[in-house]
C-alpha cells in the first residue's frame, strides 16, 4: 500500500480493515541497548513545538527523549530543513491553500504552510534537548523539489538521505525512533528503517501525533504491517550507561 494514500486518505473503513493486523507486542523485558543499536530523535524543532505545524503536547516528548538518550552511545537527530519556495508549501502554488493536494512529479504533494524553513528560529532544534552525544544531525528537505517526511529516503522514493548507509557502517543493526510526529515523518522513518533491513522499535511515549483524519491509526497499521515493534519508554533500561 502507498504510504502517502494509508495516512492521508484512508477511510474509516480501510482503518478498520487494517486495524485487524494488531497491535505489536511490547517488550518482554527491559532493552538494553547496545553499541549496535541507535536512537533517531525526529523532527523535535520549534516549529513542530510552538510554529505553523505545532504537535499537541509535543514539548511533552523532551524530558521523555533526554532520558531515554542516556542509555544510548550512538543518537542521530533528523532537522526539517527547506528552502524558501519549497515545493510543499502552499505559498509556492498560487491558487493553493494549506492543506490541499496537489500532483506533483513523484505523485500526490499535500501542501502545508511555510515551515522549518533554512536558518530560521523555526527550524532550529528545541532548546530543550539535552543529548549532548549525539553524533549526526541529518537535514532532510532541502531539495527545493521533493519533499521529505522519512529520515531514511526522500518522498520521491528513490533519493537517498544516506542514513542507512551510515548507520550499516557504524555497525547499527537496531533502531528506536522518537520525536515528531507519530503520524507522519516518525512513522515513515521507522517503515523505511525496517525496510532497510534494521530491527525497529517506536517508543510510543516519546512521540506525539497529529492524527489528522484517522492518520494516526492508519500510520500505527502500516508499520505493525512493515514490522516495526511498539514499546514504551519504560522498556528500555536507563539504569546504567551503555556498554
Amino acid at each position: 500500500m502507498n504510504r502517502r494514500k494509508a495516512l492521508l486518505t484512508l477511510g474509516p473503513g480501510g482503518l478498520f480493515l487494517l486495524a485487524g493486523l494488531g497491535r505489536v507486542a511490547l517488550a518482554a523485558r527491559p532493552l538494553k541497548p547496545d553499541m549496535s543499536a541507535a536512537l533517531i530523535v525526529v523532527d523535535v524543532q520549534n516549529c513542530f513545538l510552538t510554529g505553523s505545524l505545532a504537535v499537541k503536547h509535543g514539548a511533552d516528548v523532551i524530558p521523555i527523549i533526554n532520558h531515554l538518550a542516556a542509555a544510548f552511545r550512538n543518537v542521530i537527530m533528523t532537522q526539517d530543513w527547506h528552502p524558501i519556495g519549497h515545493v510543499s508549501f502552499a505559498s509556492s502554488h498560487p491558487g493553493n491553500k494549506p492543506f490541499d493536494k496537489i500532483d506533483v512529479s513523484y505523485g500526490s504533494q499535500v501542501l502545508w504552510p511555510d515551515h522549518c524553513v533554512q536558518g530560521t528560529t523555526d527550524a532550529a532544534l528545541a532548546d530543550g534537548l539535552n543529548i549532548p552525544q549525539t553524533q549526526l544531525i541529518l537535514r532532510k528537505g532541502f531539495h527545493a523539489s521533493i519533499d521529505s517526511y522519512s529520515a531514511f529516503q526522500e518522498a520521491d522514493g528513490t533519493t537517498s538521505t544516506g542514513l542507512a548507509g551510515y548507520l550499516r557502517e557504524r555497525g547499527i543493526k537496531t533502531v528506536f525512533v522518537t520525536g515528531l510526529a507519530t503520524d507522519f515523518c516518525v512513522a515513515w522513518t521507522a517503515v523505511d528503517a525496517c525496510k532497510a533491513g534494521f530491527a525497529t522499535y517506536v517508543i510510543e511515549d516519546a512521540c506525539r501525533a497529529i492524527d489528522l483524519n484517522g492518520s494516526l491509526a492508519a500510520a500505527w497499521a502500516m508499520m505493525t504491517a512493515a514490522g516495526v515493534r511498539r514499546i514504551q519508554s519504560t522498556d528500555i533500561d536507563t539504569d546504567r550507561p551503555p556498554a
